[in-house]
């Protein structure tokens, strides 16, 4: 299907909700039949567009009636529409044929989907955007033999026969989720089980599912995520909320890892570890990644994007948690070194190439194309910006209330610095520049030291108000002045001192910025 550009000043919000979902799965690696039932309410919009991709599309009823509906390419349209209704479509998919690997597809010998971020539509007919958040029941249906493990989002409610050497599973899931975040995975898996006590005292059914025979590897992975589990508790307060929390890995899933609520999927290389060959930085990696999908329930899943232009809302502010995490976990200073080196290695060269784009772009062709180190690690870096303004009680107070107002809603970059701005009475409208520019910003930095008077002066290329942490040392290392700044002017400095100062800039790498500014070999043995 040919795409058209996709502009962010286009976005028009729906204007109904679409109360619960149920969707009942017959599977077949070659033939899944899917039957969908949606519940509208409160539909004023003028029209309802339904997007399906790859599927054969069977009885359409409205109300118990055959519907009326034009069918395009893409989508099918529904016109004057009921204030209050069910719909519901019988549809046809062909999991083994499916190349896109999108949707519901065979993923080696199980099936598995994979939906964000347009996934979805290639299972059923679906208003397919993120700030369509609803109520998903999910009934599977499989031979027992080719199907004995059969997985949905959310907390089982009822198993059973289905007849014909068949089973089935109930899946409800009594959070609403955007449908990207649906998943389903059947086929014959192994198993490690564990348990977590949460803060409040709930257990919590660990389950990490993996090829057959390879479940010995996911231990580290299963300790790693009780490890994400407190710590999301202890640092940030947000206890985990379903019974039930699984993790898929297998070595045929095409993708690196995925968030789905309560069912992340991964790709076995990035989450199984052998004793006897894993090196030390393979373990930190799995201890990251599992972390970092098991963040996202709150900062995604919970707070999810309004649309796809938002995506660094969530990619960005998890990839910093999965920083905060690994730092706690192991040593603060070499994890930020590796996080730099990362940056500069990755996100620097593409913010300096022809696919620069912004954090937050404002117009896409094709929005898998922005699932990249700016978004996510660029992106991380301008909420620990936010993070070394306001200090760490501050930034608490801040996501303490972006959950309070967002919680099981679709929003946008902007509420969520409204969240930080107005939880502690502070203005952000200048530093949300670096929302919308593109490339790294560079700082001319010029200093001088005469007849006692030191002087140093900062200019940068940019609008985005830069923090910038900065001390000046004297030649015994006893501190001259040490400051962290927040500026969108120019910044002028004079001292009056019996010596040079040595300044040491950009501490922690406070900013992702470059500068002109070249220390002496005395002045970098120094620091």
């Amino acid at each position: 299907m040919e795409r058209e550009k996709i502009y962010l000043k286009d976005y028009k919000p729906l204007n109904f909700e679409l109360e619960s979902v149920f969707l009942e799965f017959h599977l077949g690696k070659d033939k899944t039949e899917v039957f969908s039932k949606m519940e509208f309410q409160d539909f004023k919009d003028s029209e309802l567009k339904l997007y399906y991709e790859d599927l054969e599309l069977g009885a359409v009823i409205l109300n118990r009636e055959d519907a009326t509906y034009e069918k395009h390419n893409g989508y099918i349209l529904f016109r004057e529409l009921p204030d209050s209704f069910t719909l519901s479509i019988y549809s046809t998919i062909y999991p083994s044929k499916n190349s896109h690997l999108e949707g519901l597809y065979q993923s080696g010998d199980i099936l598995a989907t994979q939906n964000e971020p347009e996934g979805f539509r290639r299972i059923t007919p679906f208003p397919d955007r993120p700030d369509v958040m609803t109520k998903f029941t999910t009934k599977l249906v499989g031979d027992e033999k080719e199907f004995p493990i059969m997985l949905s989002n959310g907390n089982m409610v009822e198993r059973g026969d289905a007849g014909y050497n068949r089973h089935f599973v109930i899946w409800e899931d009594p959070f609403k989720k955007p449908a990207y975040l649906f998943a389903v995975v059947a086929g014959e898996l192994d198993l490690l089980q564990d348990s977590f006590t949460t803060i409040s005292g709930r257990d919590i059914d660990l389950r990490i599912y993996t090829d057959p025979n390879q479940a010995y590897r996911a231990k580290f992975a299963m300790e790693s995520l009780k490890n994400a589990m407190r710590w999301d508790e202890e640092r940030f307060g947000l206890e985990y909320d379903l019974d039930i929390y699984m993790v898929v890995a297998v070595d045929s899933f095409n993708m690196g890892a995925m968030e789905n609520k309560g069912l992340n999927i991964f790709n076995s290389s990035y989450l199984l570890a052998d004793e006897e060959r894993a090196t030390d930085s393979d373990y930190l990696a799995i201890e990251s990644v599992i972390a970092h999908e098991y963040f996202h329930n709150w900062t995604g899943n919970r707070v999810t994007c309004r649309d796809w232009f938002q995506l660094t809302l969530k990619e960005g502010l998890t990839v910093f948690r999965d920083q905060l995490f690994s730092a706690d976990m192991r040593d603060k200073t070499i994890q930020r070194v590796q996080d730099v080196e990362r940056l500069r290695k990755f996100q620097f060269p593409e913010d300096s190439s022809p696919n620069a784009h912004p954090i937050k772009p404002k117009e896409y062709m094709e929005i898998n194309n922005f699932y990249t180190f700016t978004v996510y690690e660029k992106g991380a870096e301008v909420i620990r910006m936010i993070h070394t303004v306001l200090g760490e009680k501050a930034f608490q107070r801040g996501m303490n209330l972006y959950f309070e107002r967002h919680d099981g809603e679709a929003v946008t970059t902007e509420e969520f610095l409204s969240a930080m701005a107005d939880a502690n009475n502070i203005d952000l409208s200048k530093f949300s520049e670096w929302y919308h520019e593109k490339g790294t910003p560079h700082l001319q930095i010029n200093e001088s030291f005469e007849n006692g008077t030191y002087s140093l002066k900062i200019s940068k290329d940019r609008v985005a108000e830069t923090p910038l942490q900065m001390t000046l040392y004297n030649s015994d290392g006893s501190i001259l002045d040490s400051m962290g700044i927040l500026f969108s002017q120019d910044f002028n400095l004079k001292i009056e001192t019996v010596s040079k100062p040595i300044i040491s800039i950009n501490q922690n790498f406070s900013s992702p910025i470059k500068h002109n500014y070249i220390h002496s070999i005395k002045d970098a043995l120094f620091l």
